[in-house]
């Protein structure tokens, strides 16, 4: 039997941000079953952490994959520590195997993300995309992980009309999908139907190639910014060279246990 929590992340209210789920564990078990428990629930990303020593080992798992980084499970790992796991620091630190050292810190009710920035490189191949959207992207380019996708207009982004089928057969992790906001510095979707994800409510681990490129475009390090998906999410935006740190709040939704036998 696991506990299991529901955390809304980035977000200030329930029913809206990105819900993740948090199993605490006391060691590893058999990662058959941590997929098993993500694909149940069915959510974006399922979270899962051991403490080690003053530090936590930390995993994500999507109902298809696990992923080498996730922001919102992350956000909402440390939200479940800080308020119902009695952690009594000001800042945790999560150890993954792919992303190395990720810190969270309170700050006052929002929590801070502090994570690597993503490196950008400009794609000229413009025909790889021609099938994924309804309208086509000003600029292209190519992270660690993803592809961004840069339009003219906000209003672009909340018209996109995603070809799924499409994006699928690209060899990334996702598409972010950007624009300059009218109501925040800039706003943003995500779509990665190849990893079981069709689109993203609010995805922290994008913003690690959002900030960089809106801070080199806009002249500033400090910024908000919007998802534009029918949920919805705020963040908080700091760009910092080779990090990046993104705020959010959270609100928990549900308390449970998991049965697997």
């Amino acid at each position: 039997m696991y506990k299991i929590y529901q955390i809304d992340a980035f977000t200030d209210k329930i029913f809206s941000g990105n819900p993740a789920a948090v199993c605490p564990l006391v060691e590893w078990p058999d990662n058959r079953l941590l997929q098993n428990i993500a694909m149940e629930n069915n959510l974006a990303e399922t979270a899962f952490y051991v403490k080690k020593g003053s530090d936590y080992e930390i995993r994500w798992f999507t109902p298809a994959v696990e992923v080498a980084l996730c922001g919102h499970a992350t956000l909402a790992a440390a939200y479940v520590l800080f308020h119902f796991e009695n952690y009594t620091g000001e800042e945790i630190t999560f150890r993954t195997r792919q992303s190395g050292l990720l810190k969270v810190r309170r700050d006052g009710e929002y929590l801070t993300l502090n994570f690597p920035s993503d490196t950008l490189k400009e794609v000229a191949d413009a025909d790889l995309f021609t099938d994924c959207f309804n309208i086509g992207p000003e600029e292209i380019y190519k992270g660690n992980t993803d592809y961004m996708l840069v339009f003219e207009h906000e209003d672009h982004i909340r018209n996109l009309q995603p070809d799924l089928r499409a994006i699928s057969r690209l060899a990334c992790r996702g598409i972010i999908a950007t624009a300059r906001g009218s109501k925040a510095d800039f706003v943003s979707r995500f779509f990665a139907p190849q990893s079981g994800i069709d689109e993203d409510p609010v995805t922290g681990s994008s913003h690690t190639s959002l900030i960089p490129y809106w801070a080199g475009i806009l002249g500033k390090n400090e910024m908000t910014a919007l998802q534009l998906s029918r949920r919805g999410g705020f963040l908080r935006c700091r760009y910092l060279n080779d990090r990046v740190e993104i705020s959010g709040k959270a609100r928990l939704y549900m308390i449970g246990e998991i049965q697997t036998a």
